[in-house]
């Protein structure tokens, strides 16, 4: 195993690609605690799914845009499992509203939640791989709109294009302390989000008529990379964006 020994926080690690990636990483050896907010049984039954194949896992509430709360998760996972390795930053929202009619409040939530959120984590998570004093892992569920632009999501593609700068930036400065920092930018990506999308047979062919591989990604080949970046054979690789995305921004109009 791949992960073996080593402790993992995945936020909104619930569902979708969180889902993906935490039960990939527990697969691969790792304790993994399951960050989620609002109802606790899809971050329940993600737990209950890596027992059930011998894996170690726990769930914890908690908010990554208010410090406090993250505070609490990081405590927890130690309390727990010892320490931490490796945290996936996957936690995101997205409200598509035309930027003339985009009400500053919903400006605030997304960057909150999807840029104040990973740094929130990312500071807390380094402080404790710091003082454990055997490197880390630190990766960004970024988004290919971190370059591609994408109109009626402008604080959507803010907080990713920060994200961007804020991983290239700290990667220089967490180096010293042998923590990695990456970016993970999925295209489309086939989660249950996306079920009104595929109702829509016109809306669908749209969005692969801009992808040369013609189909959506699977969650778990995003997982299968953050295995990668989390493994020691990611161990040289920091301040990076890896696209995984069909070729899409290769040929791409804006979507």
């Amino acid at each position: 195993m791949r992960l073996a020994g080593k402790v993992a926080i995945v936020t909104g690690g619930d569902t979708g690609i969180g889902k993906a990636i935490a039960t990939g990483l527990a697969r691969e050896g790792a304790s993994v605690v399951v960050d989620y907010v609002g109802a606790s049984r899809p971050a329940d039954d993600v737990v209950d799914e890596i027992e059930n194949f011998g894996g170690k896992a726990l769930a914890v509430a908690g908010d990554v845009s208010k410090p406090g709360e993250v505070t609490e998760l990081m405590d927890r996972t130690v309390e727990r499992f010892g320490g931490i390795d490796i945290l996936v930053n996957n936690a995101g929202i997205e409200h598509k509203v035309p930027f003339l009619e985009t009400p500053l409040s919903l400006w605030n939530e997304v960057i909150a939640v999807n840029l104040t959120g990973t740094w929130n984590c990312s500071q807390a998570a380094a402080r404790r791989m710091a003082a454990q004093k055997r490197g880390g892992r630190i990766i960004n569920i970024s988004s290919v709109h971190e370059e591609l632009a994408m109109p009626t999501n402008a604080p959507y593609c803010a907080s990713k294009g920060g994200i961007r700068m804020l991983m290239r930036t700290i990667a220089l400065e967490l180096a010293p302390h042998g923590i990695t920092v990456n970016d993970v930018c999925p295209g489309a990506v086939d989660t249950p989000m996306d079920a009104k999308l595929k109702s829509d047979q016109d809306e669908l062919d749209r969005l692969l008529g801009e992808i040369p591989l013609r189909r959506m990604a699977k969650p778990e080949e995003i997982a299968e990379l953050c295995t990668f970046l989390a493994s020691d054979a990611g161990a040289y690789v920091t301040g990076a964006s890896y696209v995984i995305d069909g070729g899409m921004t290769k040929q791409s109009g804006s979507l």
